[in-house]
């Protein structure tokens, strides 16, 4: 059976990459089935570009910017009301070359065990690798792990970024939508963490996809305010995520506090990440994130 492949693009104030990303969508040798776009309340005339340009598009515009966790959570949901069998997801400023869903379909095919996800391969503009989008290779994969996910032409990962990565919404079905308080970094990791555990995760260089970020970084670069939810979401994800197993929490834990220590050094403004610091780990603490269906209860235009 063909399955049903529904792609789902979060959006904010970024009408010209949409028109790239969206414009690549329809280019593709293997089309998405239907495309949602969620609009997270843009103030640059965004829904009016996509009711115009793109019709065929299905747009979701919401009330208020829910982040990129929010922005997922709703489209997925979207995705799933619409009977996909697996659901493509991709920010606003990823443009996927024209073959990257056929090779992600390859993928899964030549899979000896069905995949809970897939990710593509994310390049920078010039074509270097984009360091920020890397997935997490699964840490003491076996022989068998690692042929069988070479017969597909990819490797086994434990984790993926929201840009460009082929999830099965069975999976989706029975683990659960991204956690929408988590609003910005981490909700990422942490669903496709509890998406895979104990499941079959590969990445796929054969897809390929350009992430159009304004500068070229990994995560250790120096986030300014934005630090607050980095902490607060770590938090959150190492005490109460589902995804990870003990010694995992304890692997990316150690992790990511060399992570911070780097962010730190490396600082032109370590007044701001010291409040960062302290207001996200008070918060990550004191309080868990609110169940997401609550939370996007009323965001969505009449």
């Amino acid at each position: 059976m063909t399955p049903r492949v529904v792609a789902v693009v979060v959006t904010y104030n970024r009408r010209e990459l949409l028109t790239e990303a969206l414009t690549a969508l329809a280019a593709q040798t293997r089309r998405p089935d239907a495309v949602v776009v969620v609009d997270n309340a843009s103030s640059d005339g965004t829904a009016d570009l996509v009711r115009e340009r793109f019709g065929d598009v299905e747009l979701v515009e919401l009330t208020d910017n829910t982040g990129g966790a929010g922005g997922f959570a709703v489209g997925i949901a979207q995705a799933l009301d619409q009977d996909a069998n697996l659901i493509w997801l991709m920010d606003d400023d990823t443009v996927p070359e024209p073959a990257a869903l056929a090779a992600l379909l390859s993928a899964r095919e030549r899979s000896p065990a069905p995949p809970a996800l897939v990710a593509s391969r994310v390049v920078w503009t010039d074509g270097r690798e984009h360091p920020m989008n890397t997935p997490r290779t699964k840490p003491g994969a076996g022989r068998a792990e690692l042929s069988a996910a070479a017969a597909a032409g990819c490797t086994p990962i434990r984790s993926a970024s929201f840009v460009s990565v082929l999830v099965d919404a069975e999976a989706v079905r029975e683990r659960g939508l991204p956690i929408a308080d988590y609003f910005l970094w981490n909700d990422d990791f942490e669903f496709t963490t509890r998406l895979l555990r104990g499941r079959v995760g590969l990445y796929c260089p054969a897809s390929v996809v350009v992430h159009k970020t304004k500068t070229f970084g990994g995560t250790d670069v120096d986030p300014g305010d934005r630090f607050y939810f980095e902490v607060r979401n770590k938090v959150w994800l190492f005490t109460r995520s589902r995804g990870l197993a003990p010694v995992e929490r304890s692997l990316y834990a150690a992790s990511t506090l060399r992570r911070w220590a780097r962010t730190y050094a490396g600082s032109a403004d370590r007044t701001t990440l010291r409040r960062g610091l302290k207001k996200g780990l008070w918060d990550g603490v004191r309080n868990g994130p609110r169940p997401t269906e609550e939370l996007l209860r009323d965001v969505k235009s009449p």
